[in-house]
């Protein structure tokens, strides 16, 4: 599975109305962690990563890769 990137969280957090506290209470990690990702300073750790993933898949999300039409993105589920 492709890795997201930041602005794929920070896009899909906001589509799904989560602040970063609410995201971080639903993946189980520290709103800093959620903070120096979005931001670019720091890499999550690919578990890490993982149960953010879940947590926004969950509230409606579905992660787009890059392919020759664009850059990756995000999208809500029908």
């Amino acid at each position: 599975m492709p890795t997201i990137t930041p602005l794929q969280v920070k896009l899909a957090r906001t589509a799904v109305g989560l602040g970063v506290r609410e995201l971080a209470q639903e993946a189980g990690v520290a709103p800093s962690t959620i903070q120096r990702f979005e931001s670019g300073r720091g890499d999550m750790q690919s578990r890490t990563l993982d149960k953010v993933q879940q947590a926004l898949e969950e509230s409606g999300v579905i992660f787009i890769p890059a392919d020759a039409s664009g850059g990756p993105g995000v999208r809500m589920k029908d």
